[in-house]
């Protein structure tokens, strides 16, 4: 009897040990448990932050095209263009329309002129009308084209008739086709304001990116001047598309001091 009892003892102690042992086990895993999950948690809220952070970055480093901010894009190759900023172009009429006309500028490139109620016309040689429409202009004749543009579409506010051997549609060897996300070589001309960051100034209205304008395509002909920009020391960067003459400087005078 002695020996059963304390068999039994034995058995029982036994048991209790292996319930403890389980219990520890439990309490172990348990602990592991909420380890990992409090580790998820903690890397899912870095992650979290992580993208918050990069998102906040790439929204804060995107500009309008239309804001206050000129230039926008890459280097010269990028050609970012605007919309409905005054700007202009110059070139040759290769056909018309009902409603306006097409010009061919000295690079080849092609720009659609729409006109409207207010669209005026002018000789160069006399500044006086010239046509009252479109309809009375002809394939062939060289115009300087100012008013508002989107990409290669014009509407014009101005059209000035020039001579057949004007500046504004006589080619320069300055001045190349370069196509929209083309790179091109990096060539400078005269003297490029040292403090100047491109996308900097204040897009100006069109009474003086008018003057800009006219200036700028008389140097270098062949492009299409989509915005001017005022730039903090007062002097102007007329913005440039479709040549590798990308950037146009003039002083407050409007006189061109540089261009890449």
């Amino acid at each position: 009897m002695r020996t059963d009892f304390n068999s039994s003892r034995d058995q029982d102690q036994e048991g209790k040990r292996t319930f403890a042992t389980r219990k520890r086990k439990v309490a172990v895993i348990a602990g592991l448990a909420v380890l990992a999950v409090t580790g998820i948690g903690v890397g899912l809220v870095a992650a979290s932050g992580s993208t918050s952070g990069t998102s906040a970055t790439a929204s804060g480093s995107t500009g309008s095209p239309t804001s206050p901010v000129g230039a926008g894009g890459a280097r010269q190759g990028s050609n970012a263009r605007s919309t409905n900023e005054p700007g202009g172009t110059s070139g040759t009429i290769s056909s018309v329309t009902g409603t306006g006309f097409s010009v061919k500028t000295t690079v080849g490139e092609s720009i659609t002129i729409d006109e409207n109620s207010s669209t005026t016309y002018e000789n160069a040689a006399g500044a006086t009308p010239t046509a009252t429409t479109s309809s009375a202009l002809t394939p062939g004749q060289a115009v300087l084209v100012l008013g508002t543009v989107n990409s290669t579409t014009i509407t014009a506010s101005q059209v000035t008739i020039e001579p057949a051997n004007s500046p504004y549609t006589t080619a320069s060897t300055d001045v190349t086709a370069v196509h929209q996300g083309q790179q091109n070589a990096s060539q400078s001309y005269g003297t490029i304001p040292t403090d100047y960051t491109e996308g900097q100034g204040t897009i100006v209205g069109a009474g003086t990116a008018n003057q800009a304008v006219q200036t700028a395509l008389q140097k270098y002909p062949g492009g299409i001047v989509d915005r001017v920009v005022q730039l903090p020391d007062g002097d102007y960067e007329v913005h440039d598309i479709g040549t590798n003459i990308h950037h146009i400087f003039e002083n407050s005078s409007f006189q061109v001091i540089g261009a890449n």
